[in-house]
């Protein structure tokens, strides 16, 4: 498989804090490859160096085998997670605006179609929904045909509904050979999407590939999880309890036993919930759960 977007020790310094310390990865075309990391891990920093608007302090990145150029910016979309629209414009006239400042264009009836704008097309954008809002931000990185689409945290603040609507239509992109480098704070997000995921961590990649050979790699355990209460105040146990607020999560690689052990402690098991390990598990274990700014 093709290599569109190879990164080979890219470093990003600003004064003394060294934002980006040598991450390397490389993007298959087609696919879609998600960067992943808490606040201030370098995410930010690094996809902006990606799609060619901040320069590295060193370290390449070639795309398609050559370094960035000025041709670059031409063959990429770039949806930010803020886009400011042209104010008293509607859709159809940001759509038309957008086009017109790339020497390739896709068609626009297509693009319409594709991110399902046709509802609201003469529709001023101050009036838009959230959902309705992202579609369009999604069409407007979509007007020059780019070979590489980049989605900086596209669904943040949408309801469950709008989000998955949007997953839909990213598959769909992606569908018709264009490769998706994602961003996002939604793991399931990343775990539904991303066929490749980087970890990022104080600059440096902590985690490296398919998610479920990740947590393939990582666990062979289960977690068990119900009220706390329902422990009834016992402490001891002869396997793992973690508390997490209100509810108590168990670690446990044989169920049976496990539900067996609480059984014979009395304890009920009418709000037991048996769930496998998740990409919020690994990424809370590799980055850690503190609160960041």
């Amino acid at each position: 498989m093709a290599v569109i977007l190879d990164v080979r020790n890219l470093v990003k310094h600003y004064s003394n804090v060294k934002a980006v310390d040598g991450v390397s990865l490389e993007v298959i075309e087609g696919s879609c490859f998600g960067l992943l990391g808490p606040n201030g891990a370098g995410k930010s920093t690094t996809v902006e160096m990606l799609e060619g608007l901040l320069q590295p302090t060193s370290g390449t990145i070639r795309f398609r085998g050559r370094p960035l150029d000025g041709d670059y910016r031409q063959r990429i979309g770039i949806q930010f997670q803020h886009t400011a629209l042209q104010d008293f414009l509607t859709v159809r006239e940001n759509l038309n605006f957008f086009s017109a400042l790339y020497r390739k264009r896709a068609p626009l009836p297509d693009i319409i179609a594709r991110c399902r704008l046709e509802g609201f097309l003469d529709r001023d954008t101050r009036k838009l929904s959230g959902g309705q809002r992202q579609r369009v931000l999604l069409a407007l990185a979509l007007v020059n045909d780019p070979e590489l689409l980049f989605l900086d945290e596209p669904t943040t603040g949408l309801d469950p509904q709008a989000r998955r609507n949007f997953w839909a239509l990213v598959r769909e992109i992606k569908s018709h050979g264009k490769t998706v480098v994602l961003t996002t704070h939604y793991m399931e997000e990343a775990y539904a999407l991303c066929d490749d995921i980087a970890i990022l961590d104080h600059g440096h990649v902590i985690a490296r590939g398919l998610p479920q050979r990740l947590l393939a790699q990582h666990y062979n355990d289960v977690v068990l999880e119900l009220p706390y209460a329902a422990l009834n105040g016992r402490e001891a146990w002869p396997f793992a309890v973690l508390r997490r607020g209100d509810a108590a999560e168990i670690l446990s690689a044989d169920v049976n036993t496990t539900v067996t052990q609480l059984l014979e402690a009395g304890v009920s098991l009418a709000q037991l919930r048996v769930r496998p390990r998740t990409l919020e598990d690994l990424f809370l274990e590799l980055t850690g759960r503190e609160l960041r700014t």
